[in-house]
């Protein structure tokens, strides 16, 4: 019997490249919105996150789709799922 089994959920973000220097490797930077507990006010967070690229195709300004994946070094836990939109020029 062939069955497909997953370890869990793929879990995915959105964010726009803000380097893509090193080899095989970009930087994502990720926007959320916490919620200040005592003032109740939503704040936008960001975050920055190195993810494998292996084709090095993802250029700065652009949309990705990065999802979670193995520690691939000691900064670098995610990888490139897909480019969602292309940077203006």
């Amino acid at each position: 019997m062939d069955q497909v089994s997953t370890r869990g959920r793929i879990i995915e973000v959105v964010g726009e490249v803000v380097s893509n220097k090193m080899n095989k490797t970009i930087s994502v930077k990720i926007f959320r919105m916490v919620r200040h507990e005592k003032y109740s006010k939503y704040l936008k967070k960001a975050s920055v996150f190195k993810a494998h690229d292996e084709k090095n195709e993802a250029k700065i300004g652009d949309t990705v789709k990065i999802h979670e994946t193995r520690p691939m070094s000691k900064t670098k836990r995610w990888a490139l799922s897909e480019i969602i939109e292309k940077a203006k020029v």
